[in-house]
């Protein structure tokens, strides 16, 4: 029951949050409003609609569903069929994994539902979503954490890594992976150039207090509307900007109503892969090997391609006519100092782990 709880507080914590992987595109149908209906939608889908099924795996002793919302050509679900194709091999066929891309198994906090459930096997979940479950994961949202993603691997790769994965286990989720999920840069409809210009720009922002202060710090007025609704919300002016990632930026086409990034990458976070805990504990241990082997790989390739896509979105970006504005130090300088509040508040309430990611990084 606290598990289910627990569940429904993340639904309705997360409501009109932008995951890493972004809208990619949105999607024509209904969402399933629960997860049995989202079951069997999933099971009414084609063979060619898992990204990870384009060869039909016959004879295997398991078949694993993979969900994730981002599209079929998005860096992190190259990855996930990358895990899952790696998993097919070392296991010689024992275990297939199916990757169901692009939301077909609902959103990130229905399928997740779901991965706690059992009836989907591994998923792909944003900080965003996993924040309203598993409080503890917000210390990623914290502005500034980051200098680059090189600090945030190190982290991840050490004992602090090591504790969110296994923190998830009582919510019945075994973290079994990190991917790539960005630096989140403001894009705006007029050119912002040093924090005097977020002076009362009603900026869209994940539906999230934390996220909503550091537009507020800015000076800025923090707007929460759907993900799906961005676009339009710019147009209408009920919004002036956002943030998100060079790659949302341009796959989801803001850049056409707001065509100003600022590349101050002031949240730099990730993605984590997560398998149902039950599952996880009925492998044995070769196949708990097969899976971290795989997911180790997965990883690996993630972050090369992903830098590979930011550096080719922004390229894109600037062929399409978006202003990329770098910020100097001194900009970048104040934007920290704004966000000063925040460790406050929240410095006590993390106090742990953000010990724990100042001692990894030597800090």
């Amino acid at each position: 029951m606290k598990k289910m709880l627990a569940a429904a507080l993340a639904a309705s914590m997360v409501m009109g949050l932008t995951a890493c992987g972004g809208s990619s595109q949105p999607t024509e149908t209904k969402a399933p409003e629960s997860a049995k209906e989202t079951e069997a939608a999933a099971e009414g889908t084609t063979e060619a609609a898992a990204a990870g099924d384009e060869e039909k795996k016959t004879g295997s002793e398991m078949t694993w569903k993979l969900a994730t919302d981002a599209a079929k050509d998005y860096p992190t679900t190259k990855a996930l069929i990358k895990f899952a194709d790696e998993v097919y091999e070392k296991s010689n066929g024992r275990i297939a994994v199916d990757v169901y891309e692009s939301s077909i198994l609902g959103d990130e906090v229905s399928y997740m539902e779901q991965l706690q459930a059992g009836t989907v096997d591994v998923a792909k979940l944003s900080i965003g979503t996993l924040s309203g479950l598993y409080e503890d994961t917000q210390v990623f949202l914290l502005p500034f954490l980051f200098k680059n993603n090189t600090e945030m691997w190190k982290v991840l790769e050490g004992d602090v890594g090591t504790t969110i994965k296994n923190g998830l286990n009582d919510y019945s989720i075994q973290g079994i992976g990190f991917t790539d999920c960005g630096s989140r840069c403001f894009y705006t409809t007029t050119e912002v150039k040093t924090i005097d210009d977020f002076k009362g720009l009603p900026i869209r922002v994940q539906n999230n207090q934390l996220m909503n202060s550091m537009v507020s710090n800015l000076g800025a007025n923090p707007v929460n509307v759907a993900a799906n609704e961005v676009y339009s919300a710019l147009q209408t002016g009920v919004c002036k900007g956002g943030e998100n990632n060079p790659n949302i930026i341009l796959s989801d086409s803001l850049y056409e109503v707001a065509p100003y990034v600022l590349m101050d990458n002031h949240t730099t976070t990730m993605d984590v892969i997560c398998m149902n805990l039950d599952l996880w504990e009925s492998l044995s241990d070769e196949d708990k090997a097969i899976v971290d082997e795989a997911m180790a790989d997965a990883t690996a390739y993630d972050r090369e391609i992903w830098d590979a896509s930011i550096d080719e979105s922004l390229q894109t970006l600037k062929d399409k006519g978006a202003t990329i504005v770098e910020p100097d130090d001194a900009t970048l300088d104040s934007f920290r100092e704004a966000m000063a509040p925040i460790y406050e508040e929240y410095s006590a309430k993390y106090a742990t782990l953000l010990d724990a990611i100042n001692t990894t990084l030597g800090k």
